[in-house]
């Protein structure tokens, strides 16, 4: 059947809210996020001193602990948070080594700030993740004849052999171990998660899994390979359209699939996780296994010699040595449903643009309220995450929040994956700049959004900072460019007026967005390591920024989808972006004598749009007599 009969209409939420407008949203918990201070620092000495016991008892000189779990997800249960117990980073990316007598903590420049805050400095280098990458590390402080061990089912085959080359530059050796070292120390270690598996019915997916599983096999053809493992659990919900809860803030079943070339796959999760209705569901196009029944399946499959794709992203080396010790071909390369599941169909769209409304009538409401609250200077950070989370609430469709709200105020906002405790908690003064990086995630879409706003009168170089910024927003915003242009060529367009002064910030200007999956989607995004081109149906953010440490903090970001546009004489199929995410700019930072008249027409007309879309959802007058304020026009000067 052609898979354009398979696009199912959406059904979404209408825009509203199910309680009246709170007077003081702060004043009711949040319920998806919470602000206790993560154990940090020198409490956490003595797990490092039992560690290197337990390393010296199995005869291993060092050993290396990745922030991930078998399946490199962003966001992994309190059972997978080995890299946070061990040393007290709790960012999202990063790595430590510990040898006999030295050990560091790796992380990338999102982390700088972060880690030196949580992380022992006497006990531990706090060293960059990428440049140079880890490897340059340990290759100068192993010793010749020292083992260094490694778990293979929390490493990327590509990572084990640049660990491999390491080691074999200085003469070491890399151990591949059978049960983690690390497990024996924490002896307190969570339980792996049980979360209920939902459908995610055709009204949101629009395909149905017969159709994805056709064009699957397609893909599996082109391999030339005899079967597909989805290490993915990304990829396993969005073929077998489910959704779970064993991971905060993304809707993620933990699972695999195999996916032969021809008869029926399977799919690998804990039984305790179904209900008889989502069992049903999933026994309609797959066999239900358990997770244990993995490694024998696909030993099997590789003793008959055959030919099995795995995703480098995702699949662990243990799955590459697994499959080639029992006389299978193991064929490493990028997993094709990526690709399928970041290019959107007509419901996925739909869906997204009505979750963006409904997210921007909480968002005005926020904002709205920051505006009447944040001058009598009793805000503080936390309460602004609360009340935004409450708003959001208020639609009587929140899932959960789309990842931890960032909202730094001063000099908190130029940490820029800041996440707020009850111990960092500033209260908003008049003269700082509010950054508040959020985002939702509903059934029919994913949301993520930052606003950077004026507390009070903001500096000439505040507003000179911001409008650089702006100006490179509005660059991706508008930005023109043929099919086949990857998001590394985009990148500069958003940080020129940055670098016109000096200035740059360190992080991608965006990433893909998934549609109620994650909010950080592979494989496309604008940055300058974007190499996958960029397709019409892709969602992504576009989120340039400036941060002055120990000052403040400043990004703008809306969600962009891949559309196509019409070009006189184009030669070949041109491409732009609709801008999907609906919430006022703050005109008081923005210097209009910077704005050239096309980017001056540019705000303005997103404003009158996102006041005509916004305004007839509004439930009180005097929000939308704020709206109208935030969104008039600005006239140049």
């Amino acid at each position: 059947m052609d898979i354009e009969a398979q696009i199912m209409p959406n059904y979404g939420y209408v825009v509203r809210t199910c309680t009246q407008p709170l007077s003081n949203p702060a004043m009711f918990e949040a319920h998806f996020q919470t602000f206790e201070e993560p154990e940090s620092g020198i409490a956490l000495t003595a797990r490092l001193a039992a560690f290197r016991e337990e390393l010296a008892r199995r005869k291993l000189t060092g050993f290396v602990i990745p922030r991930a779990d078998q399946q490199q997800n962003e966001y992994v249960p309190p059972s997978e948070e080995r890299l946070a117990w061990l040393t007290g980073f709790t960012g999202s990316a990063g790595m430590a080594a510990v040898l006999t007598r030295e050990a560091a903590v790796f992380v990338d420049g999102r982390y700088t700030l972060q880690a030196a805050k949580q992380v022992d400095r006497k006990a531990w280098h706090i060293e960059p993740l990428a440049d140079p990458p880890p490897e340059h590390w340990l290759a100068r402080h192993l010793a010749a004849g020292d083992r260094l061990g490694f778990d293979p089912w929390l490493h990327t085959s590509a990572a084990a052999e640049r660990l491999a080359a390491a080691c074999a530059k200085a003469g070491a050796e890399l151990v591949a171990v059978d049960n983690n070292p690390l497990h024996a120390v924490w002896t307190e270690r969570p339980a792996p998660p049980l979360g209920r598996v939902t459908i995610h019915g055709a009204q949101f997916s629009g395909e149905i899994e017969a159709e994805k599983l056709k064009r699957i096999r397609l893909e599996i053809a082109k391999l030339g390979v005899d079967a597909l493992v989805l290490s993915d659990s990304h990829a396993v919900a969005w073929t077998f359209n489910i959704r779970g809860a064993d991971v905060s803030h993304t809707p993620l079943p933990l699972s695999y699939a195999l996916v032969p070339k021809d008869g029926r796959p399977s799919i690998f999760i804990d039984h305790r996780k179904l209900s008889n209705l989502t069992r049903d569901h999933l026994e309609q196009s797959a066999d239900v296994r358990e997770p244990d029944a993995l490694t024998p399946m696909l030993t099997e499959l590789a003793q008959k010699g055959a030919a099995v794709a795995l995703d480098n992203a995702t699949a662990a080396d243990a799955l590459s040595r697994m499959i080639a010790a029992a006389g299978g071909k193991p064929v490493r390369g990028n997993d094709p449903v990526s690709l399928l599941k970041a290019v959107k169909n007509i419901t996925e769209i739909e869906g997204t643009r009505t979750a963006h409304q409904r997210d921007a009538v909480a968002m005005t409401r926020f904002l709205a309220w920051i505006d009447r609250e944040a001058p009598s200077g009793a805000l503080t950070e936390i309460d602004t995450v609360e009340a935004l989370e409450t708003f959001r609430r208020q639609t009587c469709a929140l899932k959960d929040v789309s990842f931890p709200t960032i909202a730094g105020t001063g000099p908190n906002g130029a940490i820029v994956h800041y996440r707020v405790t009850r111990k960092s908690n500033r209260r908003i003064s008049s003269g700082d700049l509010l950054l508040i990086d959020s985002g939702a995630q509903y059934e029919d879409g994913t949301t993520d959004v930052t606003r950077t706003i004026a507390i009070g009168e903001p500096t000439d170089e505040m507003r000179d900072r911001f409008t650089r910024v702006l100006r490179g927003h509005i660059a991706i915003a508008r930005a023109v460019f043929p099919d086949g242009t990857t998001g590394a060529q985009l990148d500069s367009f958003a940080r020129q007026y940055l670098w016109q002064a000096g200035l740059d910030f360190e992080h991608g200007t965006g990433h893909g967005v998934g549609s109620y999956l994650s909010v950080h989607e592979g494989p496309a995004r604008i940055s300058k390591l974007g190499t996958t081109p960029l397709k019409r149906g892709m969602i992504l953010s576009n989120e340039p920024g400036y941060y002055k440490t120990d000052a403040y903090g400043i990004r703008i970001e809306n969600l962009e989808l891949v559309v196509g546009t019409d070009v006189a004489g184009a030669e070949k199929p041109i491409n732009a972006f609709e801008t999907l995410t609906l919430a006022p700019i703050d005109r008081r930072l923005i210097d209009v004598h910077m704005l050239s008249p096309t980017e001056l027409k540019w705000l303005n007309d997103y404003h009158e749009r996102v006041n005509r879309e916004v305004r007839p959802h509004l439930d009180d007058n005097a929000t939308k007599l704020w709206l109208d304020d935030a969104t008039a026009a600005l006239l140049p000067l």
